[in-house]
């Protein structure tokens, strides 16, 4: 099909939730992908930080195949071998104790969501259920993730919203305020991605975690899009030197397939019990085993490769005609714009053969993680160019 025709289908039977550009992607290799009338681009958005390995990756192909040949989908009324060789991996990775798989970010929240109220409710009772989320902060579209997203912007149409749940701003005095005795975890990104690619203040997040051990408040952090290498460590809280109670992730995970995970630590190793929480297709052998292909490749050595590309995109991009600032971790990257605006940007690169993405007034910059220095110098190029 052309595009032409792609498009009809779509505006005529897809709902209408995605502001699209006018392409239609139909294959790629690496950080390169072509659209269905042959134009190259060099990919600087991975599918918004999910193909971490690029497009059409060998390895990656090749065990997700190898259990296709096998079974596609086994109910979590068995066990599979694939998901469980994933849960190994990631907890010895992670250095947690457990994991719920789930099909996505926000199912990974949820989950947490749901374990923090339950583990205070065994301890203290009834009435201590508060969850406590930071201003600008993005956490998921179900009503309950939806909710504990810190930005007004998302929350238009849909009251009523889930009940126990209130924002703070991104300072340790406002969460105290906000928390009270009622609270039962307070939940952070390390890296706000949605809202334009900021990283939290290191003496903010290391004092946050102190106020909630004293009060055995937990902490969530929500690594869906910063986990799995993409800041330059595995998890973007190794950078702040503290130890969550619960991590969630999804995204890159499995280098395109639907998968999310909920990371349990310490005290709440135990929190479920059999029927607390379930998923259909959560932990599907397929995958993990997509996922267990991605996450074993994710070495000490692969995260300081991430780091020195991060470290060379970011002194390029510093000296760009047009870029007020640079922000994020790793391969993670917001630029605020001195007059052009990130759509305007975004649509000149895409017309240029570059794909980048935006967050509300910044461009975000969020490549694939095995991206080679010729194609980050294609791409710089063009962005370089655009932003004169």
């Amino acid at each position: 099909m052309n595009f032409d025709q792609i498009k009809a289908l779509d505006d005529e039977y897809g709902a209408k939730t995605f502001a699209r550009y006018p392409v239609a992607i139909d294959r790629g290799q690496g950080a390169e992908w072509y659209d269905t009338q042959g134009k190259r681009y060099i990919d600087f958005g991975a599918g918004i930080a999910v193909n971490i390995f690029g497009a059409n990756d060998e390895e990656w192909k090749q065990a997700v195949i190898a259990q296709l040949n096998k079974i596609q989908h086994v109910s979590n009324l068995y066990y599979n071998e694939a998901q469980a060789r994933l849960a190994k991996l990631l907890c010895t990775k992670a250095g947690a104790k457990r994991v719920f798989f789930a099909n996505s970010g926000a199912e990974a929240n949820e989950c947490a969501f749901k374990a923090a109220r339950k583990y205070s409710f065994m301890k203290y009772g009834a009435g201590r259920n508060k969850i406590v989320s930071l201003k600008n902060s993005f956490h998921g579209r179900t009503l309950f993730t939806l909710t504990a997203t810190g930005q007004d912007s998302f929350h238009r149409f849909f009251d009523p919203f889930v009940g126990g749940v209130a924002v703070a701003d991104c300072n340790l005095e406002s969460v105290k305020k906000t928390a009270g005795s009622d609270c039962c975890a307070v939940v952070i990104e390390c890296v706000q991605g949605e809202s334009g690619v900021y990283d939290l203040p290191a003496p903010f997040v290391k004092a946050l975690w102190e106020f909630c051990r004293e009060r055995d408040i937990l902490l969530i952090v929500d690594e869906v899009q910063t986990g799995n290498g993409r800041t330059g460590k595995f998890f973007a809280y190794e950078h702040y030197g503290i130890a969550p109670d619960i991590v969630t992730t999804a995204k890159g995970i499995a280098g395109g397939l639907p998968l999310g995970a909920c990371l349990f630590y310490g005290k709440t190793e135990n929190v479920y019990t059999a029927g607390d929480h379930g998923s259909t297709f959560g932990g599907n052998p397929v995958a993990c085993a997509g996922a267990e292909s991605i996450l074993s490749r994710i070495t000490e050595d692969f995260l300081l490769e991430v780091q020195g590309k991060s470290a060379y995109m970011r002194a390029k991009l510093k000296g760009f005609d047009g870029v007020a600032g640079v922000t994020g971790l790793g391969l993670m990257i917001g630029l605020s714009l001195k007059e052009k605006t990130a759509k305007q940007v975004a649509q000149t690169c895409l017309e240029k053969g570059l794909l980048v993405l935006t967050a509300h007034s910044r461009l975000r910059i969020v490549p694939p993680l095995n991206i080679t220095k010729t194609q980050m110098d294609e791409g710089l190029s063009i962005l370089k160019e655009v932003l004169k």
